[in-house]
């Protein structure tokens, strides 16, 4: 089963169940899904919905620190609630130790030792193994102290 078949299964199971948040989440993940589908003219593969899909999580996690900073813990509530059901859609999340041991490999194939200037060889070279699986700040901030 396809990632797109299983967010439409899921989605009819939501119906049903009259779960509104999974069902008002997965639509508007099946909506990003069907823009992108509509405008590139083509079916899209389980790696282009996952990259949808992570879209969708940094967009609620950018909101969720500005709802947080106003005070609005129901919007907040709600938007943590839509990241976990998006996140059951996404491969694992890398650990920080698995991600600096990408880092460390990366880093000897390269030969980069330190210096900030090797920065976006690094990330170019340690992002593509991890694409989907770990946020792209937090191999940032990873990469940054295993360069100082």
């Amino acid at each position: 089963m396809t990632l797109n078949e299983r967010l439409m299964a899921e989605y009819k199971d939501a119906l049903k169940s009259h779960d509104e948040l999974r069902k008002r989440t997965i639509s508007s993940a099946r909506a990003a899904v069907k823009q992108i589908e509509v405008d590139e003219r083509r079916e899209l593969s389980d790696d282009d919905i996952i990259a949808i899909l992570t879209k969708q999580v940094k967009m609620r996690k950018d909101a969720l620190a500005d709802f947080e900073k106003a005070g609005r813990t129901d919007l907040a509530d709600a938007y943590k609630a839509e990241m976990e059901v998006l996140s059951e859609y996404l491969p694992a999340q890398l650990s920080e130790d698995e991600i600096m041991k990408i880092v460390h490999e990366a880093a000897g194939t390269l030969g980069i030792e330190s210096g900030k200037q090797n920065m976006g060889k690094l990330m170019g070279a340690v992002m593509p193994k991890v694409k989907g699986r770990a946020d792209g700040n937090t191999v940032r901030q990873l990469i940054d102290g295993f360069l100082s």
